[in-house]
């Protein structure tokens, strides 16, 4: 799974942008302002809505705001998992871990405990 927009606080679906990047992309790829892959402490700005080859180019992404929540999984188990605190993200910038550190994904809710498990979040 990676980071698909579940929910949104505002009516109307998030509109997309164009941004520069040269990484390859899935569907809820996590990105930096700059296209990057947006891993561990560096909060995304965009979360990519296709998927592409790496090279000089550009995504179609949304932007992440404030009330946009995204639903994604644990990429290892939490038993700690608790609403409310943040985590880091994922080295393939599409899952959460369970490190609390310094997190940057806020878990508005969660179905389980285990690695694959569904999680809810925003940034």
């Amino acid at each position: 799974m990676a980071f698909i927009p579940f929910v949104r606080g505002s009516a109307g679906v998030p509109p997309f942008e164009k941004i520069p990047c040269s990484i390859a992309t899935s569907v809820g790829t996590a990105l930096t302002a700059a296209g990057a892959l947006a891993t561990g402490t560096a909060a995304p700005a965009y979360v990519a809505v296709e998927e592409r080859s790496a090279g000089a180019g550009y995504v179609n992404a949304v932007r992440v705001t404030d009330d946009l929540v995204f639903e994604t999984e644990l990429s290892e188990a939490s038993a700690s998992i608790a609403v409310g605190t943040k985590y880091t993200i994922s080295a393939d910038g599409g899952k959460i871990t369970a490190t609390a550190t310094s997190g940057v994904a806020e878990v508005v809710s969660f179905d389980g405990k285990a690695a694959g498990d569904t999680v809810r979040v925003r940034f």
